[in-house]
């Protein structure tokens, strides 16, 4: 891809990009001030990860990623050495469960599975399984914003959910210059505001969780070379981290050799 843009190191994107009150004159996009921002990239590491991984969810915490992998039989909750993806622990769901999107919150991770409605909840130090819940409709990302889990289901509604007994709070109606956003997936809340997948897109949206609305697109088009995976199969773009204490923002996406690093860029006016 070329990268013949203005960008900027991430971590003073993120200050720039997710300041309400500075990011209008200070982060320069492609559209009007009333409307959405676009934004591009520039890979800054690729990272190994396990091209078996159906990547439902992705965390970054502490020097490590945890991951939730989907598709029946192969579900599983995985603890990874971000320098060459070594699976330092894991835990397999049963085969009758697709393991979906997983947030962490204190000590506790959290995982959504997709038509079975059951979220389980594990001791991050061990694995061990602490609790389940139940919940409607279907499980797809999940994130946690300090206060409450929050919740996608593939239509463009986020439920924020009490993180104790997993009960909603509120509904969240996403849209963008007025129209609905549907296929919300895997989520991941950055200083203040969410950053969302779109199904079946290469497309981030980075939501207000106040409003609803979608503030800026992230456009990954183009990050996975195809000739870096010639002969083997890879599904859509799926996975956000953020490494709060060095402002690194990761993704990646179902069956991907690649966790990549990446730098947010304005885009060409």
């Amino acid at each position: 891809m070329e990268t013949r843009y203005l960008y900027l190191p991430v971590f003073l994107f993120v200050l720039l990009l997710f300041n309400p009150f500075e990011h209008a004159t200070t982060v320069k996009g492609t559209t009007s001030s009333s409307g959405p921002v676009n934004y591009t990239y520039r890979i800054v590491n690729r990272l190994p990860h396990d091209p078996q991984a159906f990547t439902q969810g992705l965390v970054y915490q502490d020097g490590y990623f945890y991951e939730g992998t989907g598709l029946y039989g192969r579900s599983s909750l995985r603890q990874v050495n971000p320098s060459d993806g070594t699976v330092l622990r894991q835990v397999e769901l049963a085969e009758n469960y697709f393991g979906e999107g997983i947030a962490l919150c204190d000590d506790r991770i959290y995982q959504l599975t997709w038509r079975e409605r059951q979220a389980f909840v594990y001791d991050r130090a061990t694995f061990n399984l602490l609790q389940t819940f139940t919940y409607q409709p279907e499980g797809w990302g999940l994130t946690y914003d300090g206060e409450y889990l929050i919740m996608s289901d593939g239509s463009a509604v986020l439920t924020f959910l009490d993180p104790e007994t997993f009960a909603p709070v509120r509904k969240l109606p996403v849209q963008s210059s007025g129209a609905p956003v549907i296929h919300l997936n895997e989520l991941e809340y950055v200083n203040g505001k969410l950053l969302a997948n779109v199904w079946l897109t290469d497309q981030i949206a980075i939501i207000n969780p106040v409003t609803g609305e979608v503030d800026g697109w992230l456009d990954l088009t183009g990050l996975l070379d195809p000739k870096s995976h010639t002969g083997q199969h890879v599904d859509v773009l799926n996975g956000i981290a953020y490494d709060e204490q060095k402002g690194r923002l990761f993704v990646t996406g179902k069956l991907w050799p690649y966790i990549f690093e990446i730098e947010i860029v304005a885009g060409k006016e």
